[in-house]
């Protein structure tokens, strides 16, 4: 195994979802790379703090600076950072931008030039295996009076905030960086303060003059355009010509910047590269034109501006509402509590969703509307996104909900989370796997269990993205017992039914002790079982029970109740809801399962219908669903086994 060398610090992105279940986007920094090359480091979570350890295959990461990672992890969610990464020669420009650089940011639902004040530190320094975020603060540019508006400061933007950088209008630039001697002055937030003063002796204060900031303003329309791009231009004649630009520069004889097309058809006025006596490139024909920079503009063929929301954003958001609001109370008190209080965004989940759904089953396409562009981040209303990424949204920032899990790794202390993905190795469960054998097996391997009895417990399968699963089929246990991965609470020894005082993951896959059993033994048991040759270098740990509780003393199980599963096939997102107590008591939503009219002036018409074969297919053992043809079973039951993406449990209690 090769560690880093001392000082030196190595940064990476997954760029694909490992099976080590780190998803896309995630930041972390490599501490060692073995021979098989896997990378060996510890992620980064929100705020910069390290969330975890583990190891990464090397083939789905990419290699990052210190300052390149800062800056993205300030990017949320993490599907944007890959995005930003993917535009190669804009997050270039953003990682070099220095005092006073002009740049055009998405705000308020608008595009604003902006200059760079200042580069911002985000994060608690003091605490141990921080990375800080880096932002960037902004001083916005009236264009129509060529001045800085004094205007409410703005709020710090991320890298993924910038759409487009403007050339530098000073000679002298020197990129804003992490400094290592900074002077915090904040505990959360920090300005470095170590940044040069940029060509002072030409502006004073740092500032520019009213028409530097107009013509780099008017000069972003064409910064944009690069070699290889797709453009148009007005000819001479008034027709629009298009090409790929193929050279741009200051040809002779020229002091502004020109670009060379390749048009897409011949012309008597062209050439086949040349330009007065100087050849800048070479193409077949007459296809050759040359015309200012500022005469070009992207090829219109080939834009796209949506004029309405794509359906999948519907899907996955219609869908997930309805599964967590139609039928469980899991949520009913955090409603009853802000009851009195409820104004905006919580107003409209409250009395137009949630209300409307159980009351009458349904909801206007106005209201859902409604509180999609009340959410806070656009691209919620605009862009697909996980479920995890809005439930999270949705329970933390909308509703103002504790964290519904709190998960003890290691005997750590306890991490906080809103929903748990489950992370299994292929070879520890069965073929057909149910919920209760992978959440089992995902805990037991990562030494993981519940601090206290969660509300409400979302499971996500170990499915990667729309198209990537683990498994062909994955069994919904209808009840989930978690009394095993719990901690600080009696268990009961396997063999014997006693208190159980020692736990061994080595006994987890024993073939003769029934395989994929959690193994918890009494001292007793513990003893007699290890006793064996095959088991003698197994080493079970002491297990944390409640003080004085007698040998005999009964175990209490602790169990949760399925109320919804949230399906994707493709970008079809459907869901199955639990809405009586009766074990046939199943409705089945899609939202989008007709349409009246065309697609440009029709809409689509959700379907909610009753599925008792849901609760049939339940009723038999594990080993039958197991053992289920799924092109036997009805359409529903098919869906529900295969396309099972997200598993919503509620207490019993």
């Amino acid at each position: 195994m090769e560690r880093n060398e001392e000082g030196q610090e190595r940064y990476f992105i997954v760029a694909r979802r490992s099976k080590k279940g780190l998803s896309r986007g995630s930041i972390g920094r490599a501490d060692a790379e073995t021979a098989t090359g896997d990378l060996i480091g510890m992620v980064y979570g929100g705020g910069g703090s390290a969330r975890s350890s583990g190891t990464v295959k090397k083939q789905d990461t990419c290699p990052l600076t210190r300052h390149q990672a800062q800056l993205l992890l300030f990017v949320s969610p993490a599907s944007r950072r890959l995005e930003l990464l993917r535009n190669v020669q804009l997050f270039t420009k953003i990682c070099a931008l220095a005092q006073e650089d002009l740049v055009v940011v998405k705000h308020k639902k608008d595009f604003q030039p902006c200059l760079v004040k200042n580069l911002i530190q985000l994060g608690k320094k003091d605490k141990p295996g921080v990375l800080q975020m880096l932002g960037f603060e902004l001083d916005l540019v009236d264009t129509e009076h060529d001045i800085l508006s004094k205007t409410a400061p703005l709020p710090f933007f991320s890298a993924a905030d910038i759409v487009q950088v403007a050339p530098s209008h000073l000679n002298t630039r020197q990129p804003l960086r992490d400094s290592g001697d900074l002077d915090f002055k904040r505990k959360e937030v920090s300005r470095i303060n170590s940044m040069p003063a940029l060509n002072s002796h030409n502006a004073k204060k740092q500032s520019i003059s009213n028409t530097d900031v107009s013509s780099s303003i008017q000069a972003l329309s064409q910064y944009s355009l690069e070699v290889g791009s797709m453009a148009e231009v007005i000819s001479l004649n008034g027709l629009t010509v298009y090409g790929v630009i193929r050279w741009i520069g200051v040809p002779e004889g020229k002091k502004n910047c020109w670009a060379g097309l390749e048009l897409d058809n011949e012309a008597t006025t062209c050439s086949d590269g040349t330009f007065g006596t100087k050849r800048y490139f070479t193409c077949e024909g007459n296809k050759a034109l040359y015309v200012p920079l500022t005469n070009c503009k992207p090829d219109s063929r080939f834009l796209f501006i949506p004029n309405e929301i794509p359906k999948t954003i519907i899907l996955y958001l219609d869908a997930t509402l309805f599964s967590l609001f139609t039928s469980s109370t899991a949520f009913n008190r955090m409603f009853n509590r802000s009851a009195d209080s409820d104004e905006g965004i919580s107003h409209i989940l409250r009395w137009d969703i949630v209300n409307r759904l159980r009351r009458s089953g349904f909801v206007p396409a106005e209201s859902v509307m409604k509180f999609r562009k009340q959410l806070g981040c656009k691209s919620f209303a605009t862009e697909e996104k996980d479920p995890e990424e809005f439930i999270t949204l949705l329970l933390k920032h909308v509703l103002h909900i504790e964290p519904l899990l709190k998960i003890r790794s290691h005997g750590e202390l306890a991490q906080d989370a809103y929903t748990h993905q489950i992370i299994v190795e292929k070879n520890q469960v069965r073929a057909v796997p149910s919920v209760q054998q992978l959440l089992e097996m995902s805990f037991v391997s990562s030494n993981l269990k519940f601090e206290e009895i969660p509300s409400c417990l979302i499971v996500q399968m170990p499915r990667f993205g729309k198209k990537f699963k683990m498994f062909p089929k994955i069994i919904p246990s209808t009840e989930l017992d978690i009394t095993d991965i719990l901690h600080c609470s009696p268990k009961e020894c396997f063999l014997c039914g006693h208190l159980a005082e020692y736990e061994c993951f080595q006994c987890l896959m024993d073939h003769k002790l029934q395989p994929g059993k959690i193994k918890q033994y009494c001292s007793t048991c513990n003893t007699q079982v290890h006793i064996h040759p095959s088991r003698k270098e197994h080493t079970p740990h002491k297990l944390t029970d409640p003080d004085h509780l007698p040998e005999d003393a009964p175990v209490e199980r602790h169990q949760m109740q399925l109320f919804a599963v949230l399906c994707i096939d493709t970008s079809h997102y459907v869901s199955f809801v639990k809405y009586g107590p009766n074990p046939r008591s199943w409705i089945f939503f899609n939202s989008m399962a007709d349409r009246c009219g065309d697609d440009k002036n029709g809409y689509n018409v959700p379907v909610i219908r009753s599925c008792p074969e849901i609760g049939d297919f339940f009723s038999q053992s594990e080993e039958e669903m197991s053992k289920a043809d799924v092109r036997e079973c009805s359409e529903l039951v098919r869906r529900l086994l295969c396309d099972s993406y997200m598993c919503l449990y509620q207490r019993t209690e």
